[in-house]
């Protein structure tokens, strides 16, 4: 009788990115790792937004307030504001300094150089990307029409509190994008940077600052859902109006982190 001998082929299979990343995250939760997630997020982004805000009076525009309290605090310090969103907003509260009007940026026909302070907390990765907040048609370049946008309606001198994912560049359609060396200084033109600060993920699932390097070389999850099974780094900033026409990559630069 012969002896047969088994033989392993390995077959090299292209996956997409988000795939790839999406089954390595698996294979490192079976083998026990503490797997960094997207848990205490908005407890980043909320502070930042608040400890940065300042005082009024003068307009404020909330770009997407979504459930966050950001647009109440704007108005406790005397500001009037305008939040916009796609979808409605509920408040368990009245406030004579706020208003909500529900529709696109890029199509409500707001005034130009009306607002001191722009809140765009979490919100302008997601714009032109269809498949959420009922958006039905792609804009591969919302978001960098979304901020052109905004800084159209600042005031000169205006000031812009901005939060957005962090890491090496890539869209995780249609949940969002992540800004990195490439996209991160477009998404910025014409605007001055006074302020920035990084924050990744360590060991133990803790929020801790980091500098823009370790940030943008952060390899995002973001193709599920679920937050508790994503990760990216954060990025808070401080943006002024330009006053000329393109910070260009000046707009990553700034004092700080």
């Amino acid at each position: 009788m012969s002896e047969h001998k088994r033989q392993t082929i390995y077959i090299a299979i292209s996956l997409p990115i988000w795939l790839y990343r999406r089954l390595r995250w698996i294979k490192r939760s079976r083998s026990n790792q503490i797997i960094p997630n997207l848990a205490g997020d908005r407890d980043i982004e909320w502070s930042w937004v608040a400890s940065q805000m300042p005082s009024g009076p003068g307009e404020a525009l909330d770009f997407g307030p979504g459930g966050s309290h950001l647009a109440l605090i704007a108005a406790q310090r005397g500001f009037n504001v305008t939040a916009i969103d796609l979808g409605p907003v509920h408040w368990p509260y009245v406030h004579p300094g706020l208003r909500f009007i529900r529709g696109d940026l890029l199509k409500l026909p707001l005034p130009r150089e009306h607002f001191d302070l722009v809140i765009n907390c979490s919100t302008v990765e997601h714009v032109g990307l269809a498949g959420r907040y009922g958006v039905t048609e792609d804009r591969p370049d919302g978001d960098l029409e979304a901020m052109a946008r905004l800084r159209e309606l600042m005031k000169p001198g205006g000031v812009m509190l901005l939060t957005v994912p962090v890491g090496q560049d890539a869209v995780f359609a249609p949940l969002t994008r992540i800004y990195g060396r490439q996209r991160l200084p477009r998404l910025l033109d014409g605007y001055t940077v006074e302020k920035q600060v990084f924050w990744v993920k360590d060991r133990e699932n803790r929020w801790v600052q980091a500098d823009k390097e370790t940030a943008w070389n952060f390899e995002a999850s973001a193709g599920s859902w679920d937050p508790l099974q994503n990760a990216y780094a954060l990025g808070c900033f401080v943006l002024r109006k330009s006053d000329r026409g393109s910070s260009g990559d000046e707009g990553v630069s700034p004092r700080g982190h």
